[in-house]
């Protein structure tokens, strides 16, 4: 019975993880297109309300869906199927919706971007739906099954990019302006809200019928004690989690106005760069997308090695997982031709210059992931939250010293994301080598990675130099990352960078290894 029940906890977590990376690629495969269709000005607007959006939102339903399955569990072992409580999500949603709606205005204008609160009004709506969703996945979770909440995601996902692309075309064909076009694109999240919530409540109500009509003779708690339980579990969790969007949100209000009160920028310039920056972020998100899954391996991996006493294998294990150098490197090499290629219209010095920046960070932001889950597997999963809470606080600072110099404007802000990063990796990497029995050793793991990342770099470059004389841009970007996927892959090989133990986390390791003739 224990094994089958940490079978389906293991399965759940799989399920959750490939659907966040699904919708991750979803996500991106949403902005590329949009950032064209809006255009710079347009770009800016839209994540100068999604900026909003996420604040609100993180702090109205981070904790609070984890706090509902776990109350429900422990009301599961009790018998006490009585003790749900979905009114606090629907009042958050509701105060959360009215304070986007009302106050878009001064929220805009507070970014410095007036314009941007038309698509403020529409996001508004967003947060009720997602809250009253955080209820329903949180239920579903509450009773370990985690399909819910993975499908609901990806049916989100799809619906933002099908209405969200075509409301923002169908609203610029009509002639209407960038803020309105955005509007549109928001329009796009508001519905899916909308569809995912519809599908959460209709398989609930088939799923969940039988089960609640077995009522139980347990009498609910009253409605104050069920909320304080609540809260208890979701505020910790919520402070920690809302580092990452109360940054963002920091980050769009402080360069935006930087740019307009210390280099005297108009707001349409300034949102217009800073909507160009925005399309660098898109596409540096992607190779994180990717983390998530090799994530979800390494914890129950390491958490395993450690209870089974084998803090070598953990140790072991935490050593193949640091190795998130060549995506960045790829990025770094080739970020004026992908720039060029995906947005032609742009602004493509600035864009290029802030993509070759974030390539390099993005390195760290992967690492940083994989610490995280090591960390966490370790039992330290409060070491990350005041790592990035210090990493943000820097980020904010560099922001400020390097946004208001008009030689480097809007090019600062990247700089700030890599100072960032790259500094909490290295925190985290010094907390593992301190907190964990046997720690990797970080010479033998970045020196083959380092060395192999730097000649598939040099590989990529002149591979796109040669290939763009014959084929144009967009098939040389396309042969030079093909080219630098089969260096990389036989420098793994060669200098035997990864081993059939790091390759048996991976589903069907163990035979890709045989087939390779990896020991």
């Amino acid at each position: 019975m224990k094994a089958q029940k940490t079978s389906t906890f293991f399965g759940g977590a799989a399920i959750l993880a490939a659907s966040i990376a699904i919708v991750k690629i979803i996500g991106a495969l949403y902005k590329i297109p949009l950032g064209r269709i809006l255009g710079d000005v347009g770009f800016g607007h839209f994540n100068n309300a999604y900026a909003i959006y996420n604040l609100l939102l993180m702090v109205s339903t981070a904790g609070l869906p984890v706090a509902m399955s776990k109350t429900i569990s422990e009301a599961n072992a009790l018998n006490r199927r009585n003790q749900v409580n979905l009114v606090t999500f629907v009042i958050l949603g509701t105060v959360s919706s009215l304070i986007m709606f009302l106050f878009a205005q001064p929220l805009a204008i507070l970014q410095g971007d007036s314009l941007a609160a038309p698509a403020v009004r529409v996001m508004a709506l967003s947060c009720f739906f997602v809250c009253t969703m955080s209820a329903y996945r949180g239920y579903a979770q509450g009773h370990s099954d985690m399909v819910p909440t993975a499908v609901s995601q990806v049916v989100e996902a799809l619906t933002k990019l099908g209405v969200g692309l075509f409301l923002a075309w169908y609203l610029l064909y009509l002639g209407f302006g960038s803020e309105f076009s955005a509007a549109g694109a928001i329009g796009g999240v508001t519905a899916s809200g909308l569809v995912s919530l519809t599908y959460l409540m209709v398989r609930h109500h088939r799923r969940s019928g039988p089960r609640l009509q077995a009522a139980t003779d347990d009498v609910p708690d009253r409605p104050g004690r069920i909320l304080k339980t609540l809260l208890a579990i979701a505020i910790p969790i919520t402070l920690s989690s809302s580092v990452v969007p109360i940054t963002t949100y920091l980050d769009t209000v402080q360069v935006q106005n930087l740019l307009q009160s210390a280099l005297g920028y108009s707001e349409e310039l300034a949102v217009s760069l800073y909507g160009c920056y925005q399309k660098a972020v898109t596409i540096y998100n992607l190779p994180s997308a990717f983390m998530v899954s090799l994530t979800a391996c390494i914890v129950p991996a390491v958490s395993a090695a450690l209870t089974r006493k084998d803090a070598l294998g953990a140790g072991k294990i935490a050593e193949s997982a640091l190795l998130a150098l060549p995506a960045g490197v790829g990025l770094a090499v080739l970020s004026g031709p992908i720039i060029q290629m995906l947005y032609p219209e742009t602004n493509q010095e600035v864009a290029s210059h802030c993509l070759l920046v974030l390539g390099i960070a993005s390195a760290f932001v992967c690492m940083m992931l994989l610490c995280n889950a090591i960390l966490q597997a370790n039992g330290r999963a409060a070491l990350p939250i005041w790592f990035i809470a210090i990493g943000s606080a820097i980020k904010l600072g560099v922001n400020f010293l390097l946004v208001q110099l008009p030689s480097v404007g809007i090019k600062g802000a990247p700089m700030g994301t890599l100072v960032c990063f790259a500094l909490v990796s290295v925190m985290e990497l010094v907390a593992i080598k301190r907190v964990t029995p046997h720690p990797p050793k970080y010479l033998r793991v970045f020196v083959k990675p380092a060395l192999a990342a730097a000649l598939m770099g040099a590989a990529v470059w002149a591979g796109y130099g040669l290939l763009h004389r014959f084929l144009g841009n967009t098939l040389a970007v396309a042969g030079s990352i093909v080219l630098g996927g089969l260096v990389y892959g036989v420098l793994v090989l060669v200098l035997r960078i990864v081993s059939r133990d790091d390759l048996s986390l991976m589903p069907k390791g163990d035979k890709i290894a045989k087939l390779l003739r990896i020991r």
